[in-house]
């Protein structure tokens, strides 16, 4: 930990942008949340500085803090925005563009791997060599620690679990060839488990599955859920056979996913004892993402 440093993080999200600011022992000072400006490019950066402003003006003394943003996407090696299910970011210089913005160093990582790093450090994956942190939100996407290190891999992608198939489709659930996802590709697994896929499927087309759980077909629609996300959740402990896997975004609140679905992964999980992997909910909620954020600058 860098002594007397203040730091700021931003959690850019598909409905909510939130930021943070953090004290030099790594507390909480300030916070705020916002509706994100869907599609619009420029008034999402103005956003943040708006933000950043704010968290100032409330705490003169953080003046220098870093900044770091935690993204639905992650930035190829020339800093271009990729693979984000805000898609109005997609092909943008946005590190560039915010460094000039901002007038300093901004640091960008996929929202996932800030999950990961926060529940790591200090959250439900806390004394964990191996930890898969997981976001169902608006989009769906992952992060990877490995013995106590971000994993990112050879190109940035790791952790795109969002955008592999569904493994092992059910016909009689219409799994196959499925629906086509905004990344092109059919059947995505963020095409079955984000927040929006879970509203649709119990009826609703505002995407709010929030609201949709209080209607009387979620409860087929939750089975359905159940069981895809233990087949895709079994497809990385046959992988990677992760010690924890934690669950973070809206979804993540759905209380009954800590029970039902360690009983149902263990059909596909190819071993013939049952998975040692826990899975828990991120133990600081929905602000994990942002505070991962504002600890990019130190590599957490």
């Amino acid at each position: 930990m860098v002594q007397d440093a203040f730091r700021f993080g931003v959690d850019l999200g598909g409905t909510k942008t939130e930021a943070i600011l953090l004290d030099p022992q790594g507390l909480p000072i300030w916070g705020h949340r916002v509706s994100t400006p869907k599609g619009d490019y420029r008034a999402s950066l103005d956003q943040i500085a708006a933000l950043l402003r704010a968290a100032r003006q409330a705490h003169p003394q953080a003046s220098a803090c870093s900044v770091g943003i935690g993204i639905p996407g992650s930035l190829d090696e020339d800093g271009i925005v990729r693979n984000a299910n805000s898609t109005w970011l997609i092909g943008r210089s946005m590190r560039n563009d915010l460094q000039s913005l901002l007038g300093q160093r901004v640091v960008i990582a996929n929202d996932a791997n800030c999950l990961a790093m926060s529940e790591f450090a200090d959250g439900a994956a806390a004394g964990f060599g191996s930890v898969f942190a997981v976001i169902l939100g608006t989009g769906v996407g992952a992060g990877l620690v490995v013995n106590g290190k971000l994993w990112e891999g050879a190109g940035g992608l790791a952790g795109e679990w969002g955008h592999v198939s569904l493994p092992w489709p059910r016909q009689d659930w219409a799994e196959s060839p499925g629906p086509t996802c905004w990344c092109s590709q059919q059947a995505c697994i963020e095409c079955f488990l984000s927040g929006p896929a879970l509203a649709a499927d119990i009826g609703r087309d505002d995407g709010n599955a929030q609201l949709a759980l209080s209607d009387p077909k979620a409860a087929a629609a939750l089975e359905r859920y159940y069981d895809r996300l233990a087949r895709a959740l079994a497809m990385v402990i046959n992988i990677i056979d992760p010690q924890i896997i934690v669950l973070g975004g809206g979804l993540s609140r759905i209380d009954s996913l800590y029970t039902e679905i360690p009983l149902r992964w263990q059909t596909w999980v190819f071993s013939n004892r049952r998975p040692k992997t826990l899975l828990r909910p991120a133990q600081h909620g929905d602000a994990s993402g942002v505070r991962g954020a504002a600890w990019l600058v130190e590599g957490l």
